[in-house]
């Protein structure tokens, strides 16, 4: 393993050069391909990962609980009930603490700001296991899927269709460090932020690919590889869904909209779906949809951060 990105945090795709974004592809591939041989990895070996969780999930939580175990390492988990956060602890004594009894922390938050916090005052790795702003651990697994699905990530085209929200960039920062072209499309006033279409397009620059953000769905699928899209009401935003049913309408994934694409295209979701909302039946699955293999890959991508970080 190389040592470049041992001790470090991953709060953002931005943390990582093209080099070192490759690099967790290619430890991550082969980490799945012996774990599926029947080999064992002892990377963590009496390794602890504090795992905090401000928001309830399924993948996270069983990709890098399992992870910790298959790398021979134990995984903490801890939600708000269970922190003195709920009664007023700082994230910058949480930090401190927490540096004194595990060898790295993933956390899974509502504010950004929290897991900037825990690098900023912890000193052991921080993994962000999603916030407001990115999930870098959840593209990583995207993008380990497409790789696989087509051998190359450079030149082909993604379409990101819905919310303009934390998956939409870290997936937009991801093409751009790959030279993969990036098609964003939502409703007006659902733009994914500004500072994450300049890095990508900066990012994009560099790599020799494209990034747009479009209102409309159909010209941002045609002729792409990749079709992705998330919920359309995150967490904490329950009391937006009504609305947000109507206005994201036009955007479903379906199989009229997949009829732009390339015929080879496939369609990607982090999960969990609101099936009839922006994705349908017959699309989530259909030969097409390959949201289980990219769910699998979160075990095998959150394997990859946690043995480059955290491992001697």
């Amino acid at each position: 393993m190389s040592v470049k990105l041992k001790g470090r945090d991953l709060l953002s795709i931005a943390d990582l050069t093209e080099e070192e974004f490759w690099e967790l592809l290619e430890f991550a591939k082969l980490l799945k391909l012996e774990t599926l041989a029947g080999k064992r990895h002892e990377y963590l070996k009496g390794k602890t990962l504090a795992m905090i969780f401000q928001k309830p999930s399924t993948r996270t939580r069983v990709a890098f609980e399992v992870g910790m175990y298959q790398l021979g390492g134990y995984a903490l988990y801890l939600s708000s009930n269970d922190m003195q956060l709920r009664r007023g602890e700082t994230i910058a004594d949480t930090a401190r603490v927490l540096s004194r009894f595990v060898d790295g922390i993933m956390a899974r938050v509502f504010d950004h700001q929290d897991v900037v916090d825990l690098a900023k005052y912890g000193s052991v790795p921080v993994i962000n296991g999603l916030s407001d702003e990115e999930h870098p651990s959840q593209v990583l697994a995207d993008f380990l899927t497409i790789w696989e699905k087509f051998g190359t990530l450079k030149g082909l085209k993604l379409a990101y269709v819905g919310d303009g929200n934390n998956v939409a960039h870290s997936l937009l920062l991801a093409a751009g460090l790959v030279g993969m072209d990036i098609a964003v499309a939502t409703p007006q006033g659902y733009e994914p932020k500004s500072f994450y279409v300049e890095k990508a397009k900066e990012l994009a620059a560099r790599h020799g690919s494209s990034v747009q953000v479009l209102r409309d769905p159909v010209e941002a699928v045609t002729g792409a590889n990749a079709v992705y899209t998330d919920v359309w009401a995150s967490m904490g935003q329950e009391a937006e869904h009504e609305e947000r049913l109507k206005i994201f309408k036009p955007y479903q994934v379906n199989p009229e909209l997949m009829s732009h694409a390339d015929k080879n295209a496939i369609f990607l979701h982090c999960l969990p779906a609101h099936r009839g909302e922006e994705v349908v039946d017959e699309v989530a699955d259909s030969p097409q949809s390959a949201i289980f293999d990219e769910a699998e890959n979160r075990l095998h991508a959150h394997k990859a951060i946690l043995a480059l970080l955290m491992g001697d």
